[in-house]
């Protein structure tokens, strides 16, 4: 019978999803990951709708329609090039972070973690700072170059005043991560962040209603986060008497740093690559900035799609670093399995539903000038739901000290998407964008699979994810239904209805259809116990 058979009765250490209520580690490896998970999607859900209504709020108030779209276009820019070079100048110190934080603890000696995250934290800022300082000097010519907007300088400016605590912030919250605690990136990054950008650009529109001020609100938002999230770390870390640090660990986390650093700018550039690719193609007249913009609200809605496995992901990391360091590898795989099958169960309503309607959903932006993105956006979604398909592969890489075969495949990845952008975007516009990152994403995760399998000896896949193929059918023929009735209504009604209906559809036949045995016997131990409590 194989690891990953949830059928068999459970195991005597506790480690099979059907003993997660019980004792052992397994049981409170599986407690963990579901409180984590639990905490995300009310967060996700909070930074969902924030993200939407901070982008929306930005379409709207420059005027909507093509005026709206374009400035949600310059806005798109400015911030995801601050995320975006964040992502490469804390030079991997936020997956070191997680990684030796979870190792250490997991050894008996948490009490070097707080030396390690200084020495980390230090690293992160310096490289950080430096690129920020150039990115304020170079925004003029970078502004011209990828927008022709008025307010374009004034936006990239603001966004390099960010670049350092986005950093800083990310570094911190890893740290919390190896702890295990994931309610420190549920209140800072999913929850506080995007409310508190809301709040300051819609105070500091009362002062400059303009482009820069909005990204400088952004800016403004990750200050806080940074402080916020150094505090609640320090606040953990208290509790670990002081052990000392090995002269080379700053040697050590840069060499684990060096290619890891590359690689995370290449994994954010590579959902923007070919947004980037088509902004060159503006000033060339091949596409309009209002399509740019149109395109940049196509990303955003498909980047939704992930989200739930990007949280997930977060939780799981620290477990692949501790077991990978002790050996366990089958309790590794169990947990592999369980973890992204239970991702892509939480996603299939959500990808029908942006596959069905994705023009209400567009059209939250700002009208139906944003419709024209229904083609791109469901290419997007073929793309996205590959990498949900494959669940964190990725992080186990990482996790598992493979930071130079994770720098080949994004560098690879970044290579074939930029090609195909060039080629594709002059030919088909923003639905060629969208195919050149879909075959992208696909292409990337067969290679990342494969070298998890290779090194780690791990796949996420058994025969229970057939059992999800009933519910998706189901929800697919409920929502198609609503969707034709409502279809003639006001785009509201019919967002809601269809997603309302739909979900309660999903609900009904993955609880009934969809889990094994072992899993409908957990939920009615939850359920038991939640009514006793």
């Amino acid at each position: 019978m194989s690891p990953s058979d949830d059928s068999r009765p459970p195991a005597a250490d506790g480690s099979s999803l059907g003993a997660f209520l019980g004792t052992g580690e397994g049981a409170r490896d599986h407690l963990t990951l579901l409180s984590g998970t639990a905490q995300n999607i009310v967060g996700l859900v909070v930074f969902v709708v924030g993200t939407f209504t901070a982008n929306v709020l930005v379409s709207r108030a420059f005027g909507g329609g093509t005026s709206g779209a374009t400035a949600l276009g310059v806005v798109t820019l400015g911030t995801q090039f601050a995320f975006i070079a964040a992502a490469g100048t804390r030079f991997g110190m936020d997956m070191a972070s997680v990684r030796r934080v979870a190792i250490e603890v997991g050894a008996g000696h948490g009490g070097r973690s707080r030396g390690i995250v200084v020495r980390a934290m230090a690293i992160a800022g310096c490289v950080s700072a430096v690129v920020a300082v150039l990115s304020f000097a170079l925004a003029k010519p970078l502004a011209d170059r990828l927008s022709d907007v008025g307010g374009a300088v004034d936006a990239m400016r603001a966004a390099a005043v960010a670049v350092t605590f986005v950093a800083v912030t990310y570094v911190y919250l890893g740290a919390s991560r190896g702890l295990k605690i994931m309610r420190h990136t549920l209140y800072v990054q999913w929850v506080g962040q995007p409310l508190v950008w809301i709040a300051l650009m819609l105070l500091g529109w009362q002062v400059s209603k303009t482009l820069g001020m909005t990204v400088l609100a952004y800016g403004g938002s990750w200050i806080l986060s940074a402080a916020l999230a150094w505090v609640l770390w320090e606040r953990e870390a208290r509790r670990f008497a002081p052990e000392p640090v090995d002269t080379h660990e700053v040697r050590e986390l840069v060499r684990y740093g060096a290619p890891r650093a590359p690689a995370a700018l290449l994994s954010q550039a590579l959902f923007w690559v070919d947004y980037f690719v088509a902004s060159a193609y503006v000033s060339r007249g091949d596409i309009t900035s209002a399509e740019l913009g149109v395109y940049s609200a196509c990303v955003r809605v498909a980047l939704a799609l992930v989200l739930f496995l990007t949280a997930v992901s977060y939780v799981f990391s620290p477990f692949v670093a501790d077991l990978h360091a002790r050996g366990e590898l089958e309790r590794l795989d169990r947990l592999f399995k369980a973890i992204t099958r239970w991702t892509v169960a939480g996603t299939i309503p959500l990808l029908l539903l942006m596959l069905i309607v994705p023009g209400p959903i567009l059209q939250i932006f700002g009208g139906k000038e944003f419709t024209q993105g229904v083609t791109a956006l469901r290419i997007l979604l073929v793309g996205q739901a590959v990498n949900v398909s494959v669940g964190a592969a990725g992080f186990v890489l990482i996790m598992a000290g493979r930071t130079g075969w994770d720098l080949v495949v994004y560098a690879l990845s970044f290579l074939l998407d930029l090609v195909l952008s060039v080629v594709l975007v002059s030919a088909f516009g923003i639905e060629g964008a969208a195919a050149s990152q879909a075959i992208t994403i696909i292409c990337s995760n067969a290679l990342r699979l494969y070298l998890v399998y290779r090194f780690v000896r791990i796949h996420p896949y058994d025969r229970h994810y057939a059992r999800l193929l009933v519910p998706a059918a189901i929800t697919a023929a409920v929502m198609l239904g609503v969707h034709a009735v409502l279809g003639g209504s006001a785009w509201p009604v019919d967002l809601l209805g269809t997603a309302a209906i739909g979900g309660v559809a999903y609900l009904v036949a993955l609880v009934v259809l969809g889990l094994t045995p072992t899993e409908r016997a957990t939920v009615r131990r939850v359920l038991r116990r939640e009514s006793v409590a």
